[in-house]
């Protein structure tokens, strides 16, 4: 013995014209008679009344009351399409495409850094290391100020941040040139005589 599904008795234009007008964002308003041996499934795109995301909930019609004595029931919820606005979907494109790059720029200037960072600790542990050897470590260290300073000015790390890594490197260097003899600090400086 097959039971049919009863057929609805009210109609999806009439539910559709109580609702407020669409805004921004569609939302989708699903309607599902329950019973015990049918169901029946309806889809009506509405919009929030903000414009926002989010369930709305819609008022059942007065054919509702019919189908609880017959041990229906109506249900009426809202559920996301999924749809974004196009400014969102711009927003995210260009955030990605700006993380990407920004953590391209930090990479170089990491590498740039460990570059001469290596280079100063050769130089520390060199025995017979001669001060001409600085000048390569300070072309080494303007490349890295250079990413350095490009990081900071794209916004992909802070100044402060910029400053502190350049002073490392200026540290570092000074702290060799010490060692070797070849900085003395608080030293009067020598007139060259011709």
């Amino acid at each position: 013995m097959a039971t049919t599904a009863p057929s609805p008795l009210f109609s999806l234009s009439s539910l559709s014209a109580s609702l407020p007008s669409p805004t921004r964002v569609p939302i989708s308003l699903s309607l599902r008679v329950l019973a015990p041996q049918a169901r029946l499934s309806a889809s009506v795109p509405f919009a929030s009344p903000l414009g926002e995301y989010g369930s709305w909930s819609a008022a059942s019609t007065s054919s509702a009351g019919r189908w609880r004595r017959r041990g229906l029931e109506v249900v009426c919820e809202a559920t996301k399409t999924g749809r974004r606005p196009d400014s969102v979907a711009k927003r995210e494109r260009q955030n990605d495409k700006h993380r990407i790059r920004n953590h391209a720029r930090k990479a170089e200037m990491r590498t740039r850094m460990k570059k001469v960072f290596r280079a100063l600790e050769k130089l520390r542990k060199k025995p017979d290391a001669q001060p001409e050897e600085i000048i390569e470590i300070e072309k080494l260290i303007a490349e890295a100020y250079k990413a350095i300073d490009k990081t900071v000015k794209v916004g992909a790390m802070h100044r402060n941040t910029g400053n502190h890594r350049k002073s490392r490197l200026a540290r570092q260097k000074k702290a060799i040139e010490i060692l070797r003899g070849w900085y003395v600090p608080n030293a009067e400086p020598t007139a060259v005589t011709a």
